[in-house]
């Protein structure tokens, strides 16, 4: 796994600086999480609002190909996601690769896979076993702004498949580690 987070940076690093038009910058912001249960996530967010957000902050690398730009970026996140047994929260290393396409202005989307490894996870008050699978894969897909050197996007993630823990002493038998997540970060290209 260590070999293809090295890899990975080599390669985000080729792309970066293999185009006329490049771009480096930091990023961070805020994930809102939910467990897919539409009912639960409405009340939870009722009563407890910052409950289920977590945060994340990274790095990028933007490759532009005329109105198509390539940015994959190295993402340290830690996400919040409240179930009916308790709040699970996981901590992970995010790559996505988005490829996006300017609109109008300043105003871009994009959509991509998103690579995800497991660094740790906890659910509290419950012993919980390991995760299916520590490595996973995702799509990201969303709108942002750019106005000079700070952009501003709202993106939605979720997993293409489940990646089940199981929880040992209750009825509940497993939560998914991938939940789906609304992110909305900053960005400074430097």
């Amino acid at each position: 796994m260590k070999n293809f987070f090295f890899y990975a940076l080599v390669l985000i690093s080729y792309v970066g600086y293999a185009q006329s038009d490049r771009g480096f910058g930091i990023k961070g912001g805020l994930n809102y999480g939910s467990s897919g249960d539409l009912e639960s996530t409405i009340n939870n967010t009722i009563e407890n609002p910052d409950s289920d957000i977590g945060f994340h902050a990274g790095i990028f690398v933007k490759a532009d190909l005329g109105p198509i730009y390539v940015r994959p970026e190295l993402i340290y996140t830690q996400l919040n996601t409240t179930y009916s047994i308790g709040d699970f929260k996981l901590e992970k290393i995010d790559l996505p690769v988005l490829i996006g396409i300017d609109f109008i202005g300043p105003l871009h989307f994009f959509a991509g896979p998103s690579f995800q490894y497991i660094l740790d996870s906890d659910l509290e008050e419950v012993s919980i076993g390991d995760v299916a699978d520590d490595f996973s894969v995702g799509a990201q897909l969303g709108i942002g702004l750019n106005l000079g050197r700070l952009g501003i996007d709202l993106r939605y993630e979720r997993g293409f498949n489940d990646n089940e823990v199981e929880i040992t002493g209750i009825n509940a038998n497993r939560i998914d580690t991938r939940p789906e997540q609304l992110i909305l970060a900053l960005s400074l290209s430097l």
